[in-house]
């Protein structure tokens, strides 16, 4: 390897198979056993998760306002599929901004936010939504939504580093296809549809750690984590059933691997070149994560080993 960690590496999965609880573990990992043990460095971190939750907040409000929803007729998948494409545009520009430490200070987090959507749409071909609001409304709809929006962007900010250096960024997202489906999954399902949609900046540098779960505990653990009184967090928020079963029945990360040109990789067409991204596979059938919700003064020792020791198995698969 060049570097003597993972520049970028892409944290994949169906919902609930422990991504975040991962993520949790390697923020809480002494640096040096992190790098010498994983090829992790210092972990930076992007997820397209806060977008899809203000995504249903928009919708609630306007609903509420006596308007149509324009993104989700309710606890259901998208109205348009190709704003999975829009929530990994919005991680692209995410990604720019942080390698530039691009800051933001606009008069309305909330209208700054309304923009990045219909941008980020219109790069996934779907013509703008907030956009098309009436300027009272969508004024309205910004002085709901300011506090949470303007949280967002601190957030955001507050995760730029010094320089990219000896860092990993680590990119969480989950993806599928009704259950049942066949393969390959067509149209805007799955990974065939999203890896490609990533900059080539991103897909240069990356590397695939893909959690396996079945669709079913995927189901189990997704409703066994949710914590209605904290619906916004990475650890603890829940995917509407109706989602699960019609967005995340299966996945075609097992598909796309037997049809890899190069084992050990994910192949695909982007950009006008063909890309092959290798792929280290943690096997999170019988559950090693679900004891890293806690706090890191709470950790059993056996289980970290345990979890510990099938991580490095897939991470030094990555880093061949």
């Amino acid at each position: 390897m060049k570097n003597e960690v993972f520049d970028i590496v892409l944290l994949i999965a169906l919902p609930a198979s422990g991504k975040s609880e991962v993520r949790n573990f390697m923020a809480n990992v002494e640096p040096e056993k992190l790098k010498e043990e994983f090829h992790i460095g210092e972990n930076l971190q992007l997820d397209d998760f806060p977008y899809v939750f203000m995504m249903r907040r928009i919708d609630d409000e306007l609903e509420a306002m006596g308007y149509s929803r324009i993104f989700y007729p309710g606890e259901t998948p998208f109205y348009d599929g190709r704003d999975w494409g829009t929530l990994i545009n919005l991680l692209n520009e995410d990604y720019h901004d942080m390698a530039n430490r691009n800051y933001s200070d606009p008069a309305s987090a909330a209208q700054l936010l309304f923009d990045r959507y219909d941008r980020a749409a219109l790069q996934a071909g779907i013509s703008p939504r907030i956009g098309l609001l009436s300027e009272k409304v969508r004024a309205e709809l910004a002085s709901r939504l300011e506090a949470e929006a303007r949280k967002m962007l601190d957030e955001k900010h507050a995760g730029y580093p010094d320089t990219m250096e000896g860092k990993t960024l680590i990119i969480e997202c989950a993806r599928g296809g009704p259950v049942g489906a066949s393969m390959p999954l067509s149209g805007t399902c799955g990974y065939q549809y999203t890896l490609p949609v990533f900059c080539p900046e991103i897909l240069s540098k990356a590397k695939i750690l893909y959690i396996w779960v079945t669709p079913e505990e995927s189901r189990r653990k997704n409703a066994e984590r949710f914590d209605p009184n904290d619906p916004g967090s990475n650890l603890h928020h829940g995917t509407p059933e109706a989602v699960m079963l019609e967005d995340y029945g299966c996945d075609d990360i097992e598909y796309m691997a037997s049809v890899s040109d190069v084992p050990g990789t994910l192949t695909f067409d982007a950009h006008g070149k063909t890309w092959h991204l290798p792929i280290g596979i943690f096997d999170n059938r019988e559950d090693k994560t679900s004891f890293l919700r806690e706090t890191p003064d709470q950790w059993d020792a056996g289980l970290v080993e345990e979890f510990s020791a099938a991580i490095k198995k897939a991470t030094d698969i990555m880093a061949k």
